[in-house]
Order: C-alpha cells, then structure tokens, then sequence
C-alpha cells in the first residue's frame, strides 16, 4: 500500500522538537506544582468573581474582616472603568468571568506543554569531571586548572564552596557557561570542593564539622598544592562556610569572595524567613527516617519562596525555539535543580533553626568551634557580588555582608541566583569582574 502524502503545512516547524520519549522527571516535586496550579486557578477566578460584584454593587460596607468598603459614588466610578476597558476590548462586562477562567486555563495548558516540552528534550549534559586531587568521604577537590593546558604562571589558584544543598557542576553547567572554565582559560587555577552524596558518615555532621572538619582539611589541601594561600571563594550557602573557614584559619587565605551569600537574614522580609524556619517541625519526621532532608522536601522550601515562579518559567520555555541555545541553558539549569542532594539533619537544623529562624549571622550570634563568625574581623582582600534580581538571597539580605568586610568590593550585577554565575549573561555579570579581581590581587 502506498502511504499518503502529508497534508499541506504538516511538515516539520522550524525550532520545534518532535515528541519524543520522556528523558527526565521534573520539575521536582512534580505534583506541588501542578497543585500550585490548579490553587491558583481557583484562587484568582474566585478573587476576579469578587471583585467584578464589588464593582458593579451599589454601595458596601466594612465586613467583619475589614476590608475596604465601597461608597455608592466609589463603586459606580469602578464599574464604569471597568465597564469602559471591557467596551474597548469588544467584551461584554457579563464575560469577564468566562474570560478570566479561558485566560487561566490557557497559562495552565501553557505550563503542562512547557513542562512536556522540558521532559523531552534531547539535552544531556556531556561534561566529563577534570581530576580529584584529594578526597574524603564523599568529597573531592577537582582541579578545574587541568581543563586549560599551558596555563600560564601568576594566575591565582582559588577554592571555590559551593552550598551543601546543590551540585557543585552548577559552577561547571556546560562548555559555554562554566565559570570555572572561563577562570582557568584565563590564567587562573580554580578548585572546587564538590561535597559529594552524603553518606552514613556525613549525616551525623553538623556545621562545626562541616567547616572546622572537611572544609578545613580541603582547604589545607589547597594550599599545600599551590604552595601558599589560597583565594577562598563560596557561593550561595558556600560562602557562610567559606567565610567561617577565612576567619578560622587566616594563614591559609590570601583573599575571600561571597557570591550571592545570604548573611542577614531578617533584612527586607523577616516573615519570609522566620515562615521557612516555621517549616522545621515538619521536616523532622522526613529526618527522622533519613538522618537528612531529602532532596524533595529542600525543594519545597525553596518553592515556598516562589510559589507560582515554576509555572511562569516552564510557560516561557514552551514558547522558545527548543533547538535554541536559550532552550538548551534552560534545560541544563532545570536539570541541575533537579538533580539535588540531601541535607544533613543536623546541618538542616541549624541552618533553618538557627540562620532562617534566629538570625544568627545577622545578629553576629552564630559561632563554629566556639569562635564567633564576624566578618569585621577578616583582614584581607574580599569581593562580595550581590545580583540585584536574586529571589533566593534577597540583596538586603547578602548587602550587609559587605558593608562588614573592611575595604570590601562590593559588585551588584542586575542578574538572578542562579544567572549571575551560569546564565547566558553571566559572564558579564560576574565572570569577568570577578577575574579582574583576582588579577589585581
């Protein structure tokens, strides 16, 4: 039998992927946000119901909860407004709800296509790991100067901290946005602590032995392999752990740098973070089982920050070309959020209890081996970078930090968290002010 030909512009369409098999799960957890979703659908339908009888009633008055009450003079000037914008849009005001509740099921249909378009793309992350020069437990240091041979003398030789929340190959994402590369290629001779999968061992640990233990013991390494101090550089969570190691141990540091590094943690939004603290009660039976957070239940603290951010940005990745090179930075940033590791529940505590909840570093009260962690007390060259549009680490929260390190750089890039280190504009917005730093050092 001979096959028919395909209808008229049935062919393929140009930046589309076909359908293809499912390649990852995600977004994680998958059904908090489709939850989300569906809770937002049901809130503003009900919100746009409320206000469109508000507006064409004939007057209020204060209800029992408080809110605002309407004069008979007030609410005919609202449903005259409104009434004028639905004319001028060719609607009827009667079809405000009907269009309201086609607008959020078109965002809802958006979001599932975006987030199947996601699980099916073709990308895998290809980037082989450069040699561990020294290894405890689960970490290793990876020697990211291996990946620029002919590397040229006088570059600094840095260790660089990640969170203990995240994969460290954030830094090292793909050939085009690595900021380690770009450092190395560059003279420089960057180290990462890759924390590893914590193990048996591991989450028994506190931020004590985090730092005063594996930490430190990294960063011996890293000196005793440049032949001197070294630059000590953490983003995000890293950059506490790293900043508590500069004060410990100052002869092992020639410079310190904190990339959108939270410190007060009450600054602009002390609800905000006292609600994640209010998280902790709940995570204990999770901990109790695992001797950790498990990697699902980080990520609904940190979608609890940004509710309905998932649904937006999965709605703007089905709208892109999906052979794009956006596309492409979109898919491998997904894929690393989702590929998470677990928090020790000793480490969890402390950090949800005592930074989230009490403030501590903010109120110079968190101390590491019986030493207080005070940034005024760091003597030497420092650099904090502090992006403007970063919803993870509020800049009134990382701000501060730099404001107590004397002499301090203080770099405020108008990018995200995650942007400003592996996003398309990262090299602009920190890669290269960063490594003018390090070569004026």
């Amino acid at each position: 039998m001979t096959a028919s030909p395909p209808p008229p512009g049935s062919g393929p369409i140009p930046g589309h992927i076909p359908p293809g098999p499912l390649r990852r799960r995600g977004p994680r957890p998958l059904l908090l946000h489709l939850l989300l979703a569906g809770w937002r659908q049901t809130a503003v339908q009900s919100a746009a119901l409320s206000a469109f009888s508000n507006a064409f009633s004939t007057g209020s008055t204060a209800s029992s909860s408080g809110s605002r009450s309407w004069s008979s003079a007030e609410a005919a000037e609202r449903a005259a407004r409104i009434a004028s914008g639905l004319a001028a849009a060719g609607l009827d005001p009667g079809a405000l709800p009907t269009a309201v509740l086609a607008e959020l099921t078109r965002q809802d249909a958006a979001f599932i296509s975006g987030i199947a378009a996601y699980r099916r793309h073709p990308y895998v992350r290809s980037l082989a790991d450069p040699p561990p020069l020294w290894a405890e437990g689960g970490s290793r240091l990876l020697d990211y100067g291996a990946t620029a041979p002919g590397r040229a003398a006088g570059g600094a030789t840095l260790l660089v901290v990640p969170s203990l929340v995240n994969r460290a190959y954030v830094l090292d994402l793909t050939e085009e946005a690595s900021f380690l590369r770009y450092l190395a290629a560059r003279g420089h001779r960057p180290l990462l602590l890759d924390w590893g999968w914590p193990g048996e061992a591991e989450r028994g640990f506190g931020l004590t032995d985090v730092i005063a233990g594996r930490l430190e013991r990294a960063l011996a390494a890293s000196a005793a392999i440049a032949g001197g101090p070294v630059v000590l550089a953490g983003y995000c969570m890293g950059g506490l752990l790293a900043l508590a190691a500069a004060l410990r141990r100052p002869e092992l540091v020639r410079g310190f740098a904190a990339l959108a590094t939270p410190w007060d943690f009450h600054a602009g939004d002390p609800d905000r973070a006292r609600t994640a603290a209010m998280l902790l009660p709940l995570l204990e039976p999770a901990m109790a089982f695992h001797d950790a957070v498990p990697v699902d239940g980080l990520q609904i603290l940190f979608t609890a920050l940004d509710p309905f951010g998932i649904a937006a940005k999965f709605r703007a990745f089905g709208r892109l070309a999906q052979d794009s090179a956006r596309a492409r930075l979109f898919v491998a940033l997904e894929d690393w959020l989702a590929d998470g590791v677990p928090l020790a529940a000793p480490v969890a505590r402390e950090c949800i209890g005592g930074w989230y909840g009490r403030n501590e570093p903010g109120r110079l009260a968190w101390s590491v081996a019986g030493m207080t962690v005070d940034p005024r007390a760091l003597a030497m060259p420092a650099f904090v970078a502090v992006p403007g549009r970063d919803r993870i680490v509020p800049p009134e929260s990382a701000r501060p930090l730099g404001g107590l390190i004397e002499g301090a750089v203080l770099h405020e890039p108008a990018a995200g968290h995650i942007g400003m280190v592996a996003g398309s504009g990262a090299e602009a917005a920190l890669w290269r002010p960063f490594a003018a730093w390090l070569a004026g050092l």
